[in-house]
């Protein structure tokens, strides 16, 4: 037994285990703590944009404390790692001309969270691509759509991002009304559901009544336009039609439609 444990209290043995288990220890806790600190009691924005920056420094430190502790074994076991730490100097600038496209993804990386171009959360569109953001790495981004479909993209395509988070949006709704409807009765109608929609969370207080959009063959277009956050056109939009469908039907309202008459000629 005595020889078993001198064996396994060898500094070759002991040394290498002891430092992994520190290594994962602050890895985690220092992850845990960060992200404790750093979002407690900040708005919804400021939690996600904190969050993405705390992710994306978790990752950094993460490789620098693994490669710390790979370096200390090492070092343990005799391996000369200035040498090593010299080696990777050289190979790094040549990896550098060598992957241009790499070290630009991480640069931009940088910047996406320095200069605020989007965070874990935000809704964004890249091409024709739209969905919010579920990560940001070093190198690339990746986007879920609402149907589930996840696209990734490099972070040096930055700069072809729309942020549909930060920008307000401007959601004009056409409502079709049979002719016969009095104008007076239809406009008070519309600015009453413009009052109710502005009551919902994201829609902002200048939404507003426009008036008469167009004459149809069999309708009068009137026209309501409602200002909220670019991630909640559609949501808003939905809500406001089925709004604008039960106030027509309770005030007897009537919302032409096309219609076909067929004759029986004999």
């Amino acid at each position: 037994m005595e020889n078993i444990l001198n064996f396994l209290f060898q500094k070759k043995i002991i040394a290498p285990i002891l430092i992994f288990v520190f290594t994962c220890f602050i890895v985690k806790w220092s992850k845990l703590i960060i992200s404790t600190l750093f979002t407690k009691g900040k708005d919804s924005f400021e939690k996600k944009r904190r969050t993405t920056i705390i992710e994306l420094a978790n990752r950094i430190f993460k490789f620098f404390v693994y490669a710390i502790a790979i370096m200390m074994i090492l070092d343990v076991y005799g391996v000369d790692t200035k040498g090593i730490l010299a080696s990777l100097g050289i190979a790094g600038v040549v990896l550098g001309f060598a992957l241009q496209d790499t070290v630009q993804d991480f640069m931009s990386g940088i910047y996406i969270i320095l200069e605020n171009y989007y965070v874990i959360g935000d809704t964004i569109r890249v091409n024709d691509f739209q969905g919010e953001v579920i990560e940001v790495s070093l190198k690339t981004t990746k986007v879920m759509s609402a149907t589930g479909e996840t696209y990734i993209f490099s972070n040096r395509n930055v700069s072809s991002v729309v942020n549909l988070s930060q920008s307000r949006a401007g959601v004009k709704i056409v409502v079709p009304t049979a002719y016969e409807e009095k104008t007076e009765k239809v406009e008070t109608i519309l600015k009453l559901i413009v009052k109710e929609a502005k009551k919902l969370p994201d829609v902002e207080s200048d939404s507003k009544y426009l008036g008469i959009e167009s004459f149809d063959a069999s309708s009068i277009n009137y026209a309501i336009i409602l200002y909220c956050k670019s991630s909640e056109q559609w949501n808003i939009k939905r809500t406001v039609l089925k709004l604008i469908k039960d106030v027509y039907e309770k005030e007897n309202v009537k919302i032409p439609y096309n219609q076909i008459e067929v004759h029986n000629d004999k």
